[in-house]
């Protein structure tokens, strides 16, 4: 009973397989073969013969007899073929057709990423997102020698609330962005304490809209997550309750409010691959748009209100689609902006694809991949497969 009970699932399963890779829409102009170069990703080759480039992992063969068969490779060969009428795409190393097991040695970090690595290095290997108790009480800078604004490697600079021998060396970062509960689990990107006089508005979750308001509504009033960048590494040269520190590596100036961070590898998905959620999460959205206040083009990145909690795995692609505007109907009334019967609101509008790169609990950061327009704050995320 139990065998059969295996065997049942199983077959299951295969079809379910074969079911999905006959609901891939291949690209009509697609090449048989496709020679790897250096430089592409993973969703490059997967646009040269899909239509839908995130379907990729339901029509991908991974050749057991090959090292990493999994993996990518400058120079592999990518062929579309034909399995009783299902179509898969296979992989031959270094453009040999012997199907024996490969002798070539291959670095894991030569492998194709899903998308530009060096786009996304910074946000990978240097960015942190802290809960509020893993913030608060940080060690900061206090001050840079002779009182400096910026101070850079091989200066001094002097941090409070750090206790740590001589010797010790940390990481040192500034807040970037801090993410806001609006309540209901609904949050906002708000910028650093300096950006609060200069930002000319904020969303109005009343009016759907954005809207100036006051400095002080620009506050966080709940902060859940605080994301900070690494900005230099130093190392204690006399501890003590101001602790002198020698910056002995920087990325760029370090300056007063900086805070300090044990020094520590950074876990995250090296290679992945594009693919679709099932169902996506209800009210995911664009949080920010990162230095681009007026929205994200082409591989720039950009910030989502949902993170591994939810489900959301590195690889995963969402479409993202502005709200369409209110306008006020001046031809059917005449006196249009004086009657409600007149506001009318516009259909939504498509913006780009968002592939994700790397999740946190409650966040997640994508790369735009392209699209209509540019990709703004508070688009709302869709399945990949309601993009026009």
């Amino acid at each position: 009973m139990i065998r059969q009970l295996i065997y049942s699932t199983i077959a299951a399963l295969l079809f379910f397989g074969v079911a999905v890779a006959q609901d891939v829409s291949v690209r009509s102009d697609h090449p048989d073969e496709y020679v790897v170069v250096k430089g592409d990703t993973l969703w490059d080759i997967s646009g040269r013969f899909l239509d839908k480039p995130w379907q990729w992992p339901a029509i991908w063969h991974a050749n057991p007899q090959i090292e990493n068969p999994h993996l990518i490779y400058p120079g592999d060969v990518i062929s579309l073929v034909y399995v009783d009428g299902v179509p898969q795409l296979r992989v031959r190393r270094g453009g040999t057709k012997k199907l024996s097991p490969s002798v070539r040695v291959a670095d894991r970090d030569d492998a194709l990423r899903a998308i530009p690595f060096e786009k996304i290095e910074p946000f990978m290997k240097h960015m942190h997102v802290l809960s509020p108790e893993e913030f608060d009480g940080l060690p900061y800078i206090v001050a840079n020698e002779e009182q400096r604004m910026n101070a850079t490697n091989t200066d001094v600079t002097y941090a409070r609330g750090l206790d740590a021998p001589a010797g010790t060396e940390f990481k040192v970062a500034r807040v970037t962005s801090i993410y806001d509960d609006l309540g209901d689990g609904d949050l906002r990107r708000v910028l650093p304490k300096k950006h609060w006089m200069q930002v000319p508005n904020v969303w109005d979750r009343e009016e759907d809209t954005f809207n100036t308001v006051s400095p002080w509504n620009r506050r966080p009033k709940n902060p859940v997550g605080y994301e900070l960048m690494e900005v230099s590494r130093v190392r204690v040269r006399q501890a003590g309750e101001i602790s002198v520190l020698d910056i002995i590596q920087d990325r760029t100036e370090l300056k007063e409010g900086d805070f300090i961070l044990p020094v520590d590898e950074i876990g995250y998905e090296e290679v992945f691959f594009p693919s679709a959620m099932d169902t996506v999460p209800e009210g995911l959205r664009i949080l920010g748009v990162g230095r681009q206040m007026t929205g994200a083009t082409h591989y720039q990145i950009v910030s989502i209100n949902g993170g591994a909690a939810d489900g959301i795995e590195p690889g995963h692609v969402f479409a993202a689609f502005r709200k369409g505007v209110e306008v006020d109907d001046r031809v059917g009334y005449r006196y249009g902006s004086f009657s409600e019967e007149a506001e009318v609101r516009l259909p939504e509008v498509y913006d780009g694809m968002v592939m994700v790169f790397r999740t946190f609990d409650e966040i997640s950061y994508g790369m735009v991949m392209g699209g209509a327009r540019v990709v703004k704050e508070y688009d709302v995320l869709r399945h990949p497969d309601m993009r026009p």
